[in-house]
């Protein structure tokens, strides 16, 4: 994992000096906990999670919150200010800073779409699908959360049905036991047959 975060901090600020780099897939894929691992990894790199700009209302509709609350700030050099939804409460709380380190993972189904990927120095794919990621979802969050994923699910579809992000992944990932597996994606190098597995124990191998 450590020579993985090395590559990411190697990389083109993409949004004033700060490396964004996205962390895409179905909910249920395993986001949290790569974006979490690859975090620490870095020495405990900021990670925005898009449940905190999402809400009830507005599952996907929060590209102009993100573009104003993070990215202009960004853009300019300058901590950004947001204000994360309460899933609990329904409501947004206090706005809370976020400074421009070297590199933000921006976690969250939507992380790649077509507003924001001018602004990634990177865009990483979680590489379950869409079934399987949603069955983990549900399995997770138990039969009280059953009527809102059946609305997740139905928005998601028609989410990445307008606005697909997985043609546009540098490198897609994919949990293996204890490690992952990355390998290039669609918009990558074209090294296909290189792979990279990750854990938390000795320097991975290429």
């Amino acid at each position: 994992m450590d020579q993985f975060a090395s590559r990411l901090l190697r990389l083109s600020p993409s949004c004033g000096p700060v490396r964004l780099v996205g962390v895409d897939g179905h909910a249920g894929s395993g986001k949290s906990t790569f974006a979490a691992r690859l975090a620490r990894a870095m020495g405990g790199a900021p990670v925005l999670r898009l449940d905190d700009i999402a809400s009830h209302d507005e599952l996907f509709e929060w590209t102009d919150r993100l573009l104003t609350q993070v990215i202009t700030p960004f853009s300019r050099g300058e901590s950004a200010r947001y204000a994360p939804y309460d899933w609990h409460a329904r409501a947004f709380g206090p706005p809370v800073p976020l400074p421009p380190s070297p590199v933000v993972l921006v976690e969250g189904v939507g992380a790649g779409r077509r507003a924001l990927r001018p602004f990634l120095a990177l865009l990483l794919w979680m590489d379950l699908p869409r079934e399987q990621s949603w069955a983990r979802g549900r399995a997770r969050d138990g039969e009280e959360q059953r009527e809102f994923w059946d609305t997740w699910v139905r928005a998601e579809r028609k989410h990445f049905a307008d606005d697909p992000s997985e043609p546009f992944a540098d490198w897609l990932v994919r949990q293996c036991g204890e490690g992952y597996e990355v390998r290039s994606g669609p918009a990558g190098t074209g090294e296909t047959d290189h792979f990279l597995t990750l854990s938390d124990g000795p320097s991975p191998m290429w």
